[in-house]
C-alpha cells in the first residue's frame, strides 16, 4: 500500500511506502508505525464509529458552533492577547498539561502531554535534522491550557477542537457542520458568503479563525519573539484547521507563503494524528533534549 506525500524540499509528490508488520500495524520508511486503528478500536477521526466517547464529541462540536462567531472571536484575540496571566517556561507550561484531557478528540483520552511527545518523538525518528519540527510537535498544543483556572479556565468548546475561518461561510467539510444552522453569523449576510469580510489570495495571517488553544499558542510564540522559522507558527497556528489540510477547502484565501508552509503542515499532520496511542514516553529520558531545542527557540521564561 503506497500513499502519496508532498516533499517540501523538492515541491515534488513521491511515493512513501508502507510495509505490513501485522494485522494492525504499519511502517513508514523513516521508522514511524502508523496504527489502522485508534485506542478505542476505530479508524481516526471516525465521529459516526459506535464508541464511548462519541456522544461527548458531537456535543462538544454542537456547542462549538453555535457559539464560535465573528465577534466572539474578535473578543477572545483582544483580550488574550494581552499575555498578560501568567510568566513561565515551555517545559513548564508542557507539565501543566498533565491536568488536561481534550473532550474533542475520538482518539484519545490520555493526558495531552503523552500526545506532545508521542508527536515530538515520532517526527524526530523521521526528520532528524529538522529539530524546529521537533520542538513544534512538543509545544503545538500548549495553548489547551486555556482549560486552566489560572488561564481563565475556558469552556472545551472555547480551546480545542477542529478549527475553521469566521466572517465567511462555514464550509461543509468541518466535521458536524449541521450544527452552524444555530450560529447567528450563518444568517449575516456580511459572514455567510464565500468570501465574507475577506478576499482572494488575503493570506490566512489576515483571516481569523475560530478561537482556541491553536490561535492563542501562536500569540505566545509570536509576541515572545520565537526564532522558530514561518513554517513552525504555521503549524502551530492551523494544525486543527482539517477542512484546509485534510479537504482543500478555503485555498482561495491563501497567499503563496500560505502555499510553502501548507506543505510542512501536511507532512506534520500525519505524526499529530497517527501517533496517538497508549504508548508511553520516557519522559526523563528525552526532556534534556527538548530543554535544549526550547533554549534554542525561545526565551528562557514566556508571557502567556
Amino acid at each position: 500500500m503506497t500513499i502519496l506525500i508532498e516533499q517540501p524540499e523538492f515541491g515534488v509528490e513521491a511515493e512513501e511506502t508502507k510495509v505490513p508488520v501485522d494485522e494492525k500495524e504499519l511502517v513508514l520508511d523513516g521508522g514511524f508505525v502508523v496504527p489502522q486503528i485508534n485506542s478505542f478500536g476505530h479508524t481516526f477521526r471516525d465521529y459516526d464509529a459506535e464508541s464511548e466517547r462519541r456522544q461527548g464529541v458531537e456535543n462538544f462540536y454542537h456547542t462549538n458552533h453555535i457559539h464560535q462567531t465573528y465577534d466572539f472571536v474578535k473578543k477572545m484575540r483582544e483580550q488574550y492577547g494581552k499575555l498578560d496571566r501568567v510568566e513561565m517556561s515551555i517545559w513548564e507550561c508542557c507539565e501543566l498539561l498533565n491536568e488536561v484531557v481534550d473532550e474533542s478528540d475520538p482518539d484519545l483520552d490520555e493526558p495531552q502531554i503523552e500526545h506532545l511527545l508521542q508527536t515530538a518523538e515520532a517526527i524526530r525518528r523521521d526528520y532528524p535534522d529538522e529539530d524546529w519540527l521537533h520542538l513544534t510537535g512538543l509545544i503545538h498544543d500548549l495553548g489547551k491550557v486555556l482549560l486552566l483556572p489560572s488561564f481563565g479556565e475556558l469552556p472545551q468548546w472555547a480551546v480545542v477542537g477542529d478549527t475553521f475561518p469566521v466572517g465567511c461561510a462555514y464550509d461543509e467539510s468541518i466535521v458536524h457542520h449541521k450544527y452552524f444552522k444555530e450560529n447567528p453569523d450563518h444568517y449575516n449576510p456580511a459572514y455567510n458568503t464565500k468570501y465574507g469580510v475577506y478576499s482572494e489570495g488575503c493570506g490566512l495571517n489576515n483571516v481569523m479563525m475560530s478561537w482556541g488553544h491553536d490561535d492563542y499558542m501562536y500569540l505566545v510564540a509570536k509576541e515572545n519573539k520565537t526564532t522558530l522559522p514561518s513554517a513552525g507558527l504555521f503549524v502551530i497556528r492551523y494544525h486543527s484547521f482539517y477542512a484546509l489540510h485534510r479537504s482543500g477547502a478555503y485555498k482561495h484565501l491563501m497567499n503563496e507563503e500560505d502555499v510553502e508552509n501548507l506543505k510542512w503542515l501536511q507532512i506534520f499532520n500525519k505524526y499529530d494524528l497517527y501517533s496517538k496511542s497508549k504508548v508511553r514516553i520516557d519522559v526523563e529520558k528525552v526532556k534534556p533534549y527538548y530543554i535544549s531545542l526550547i533554549e534554542k527557540y525561545f526565551p528562557v521564561k514566556l508571557k502567556w
